[in-house]
């Protein structure tokens, strides 16, 4: 599986571009799931919020698919396989929300998708804020809200980097540099801090930074 890990989105046309190059083909002619289960574990997330990931005008699922499915990780387990497997592997990226990252942690494991992963290779996971940082090994204690973790800051470790999203962004004050080099301190290993004008794009074993704005890699 290919990640484009962002703090935003697709929210320039820097990483709109790399995204098409992931993909191999134009957004036009591309499929895509979403995936909001992350909200319902942060205390600061709505239904309206929700509702604005899913069909919101300045939405990443307003980038002009083909077509835009929803999946709802939550509700998995208590389907066959059978049915939705075959959702997964037949679309070409999976955009997943932000919210609480251990808690979309936990829901990959218990889904079952994390089990798909290695299916998926030319699927494109596109991850907002904590649908980015799931795929860390660690998030850090300042970034866990929800109460139900069972493995602390802990997530799926896809990749060897720890994210620091929204930096310097006004909605959250908190989110300085200085604030970052002091949780990077607490992560055991390397650490972006990226604002929502950058993202993250691994593909196999290459790891570069496509970015308009601020971004710094924290050791």
């Amino acid at each position: 599986m290919k990640l484009l890990l962002t703090s935003g989105g697709v929210t320039n046309p820097s990483i709109r571009q790399a995204l098409v190059e992931m993909l191999g083909k134009p957004i036009e002619e591309s499929t895509a799931l979403c995936i909001p289960t992350a909200e319902y574990g942060h205390p600061m997330c709505t239904p309206e919020i929700g509702w604005r990931f899913v069909a919101g005008p300045h939405s990443m699922t307003a980038l002009g698919w083909r077509s835009v499915g929803l999946l709802e990780l939550t509700a998995l387990p208590s389907m066959s396989g059978e049915r939705w497997v075959p959702w997964v592997e037949d679309t070409d990226v999976l955009l997943v929300d932000g919210g609480d990252a251990t808690y979309l942690a936990h829901w990959v494991r218990a889904s079952g998708l994390l089990d798909v992963f290695p299916r998926l290779a030319g699927t494109v996971w596109v991850g907002v804020s904590a649908g980015s940082m799931v795929m860390t090994p660690r998030i850090g204690p300042d970034f866990v809200s929800w109460d139900g973790s069972e493995t602390g800051d802990r997530t799926l470790g896809i990749v060897d980097f720890s994210i620091f999203p929204h930096l310097d962004h006004p909605s959250f004050p908190e989110n300085s540099m200085a604030h970052a080099r002091k949780w990077a301190e607490g992560i055991d290993g390397p650490a972006y801090a990226i604002d929502d004008q950058t993202a993250i794009r691994v593909v196999g074993s290459d790891v570069d930074v496509i970015s308009e704005g601020h971004w710094e890699r924290l050791e």
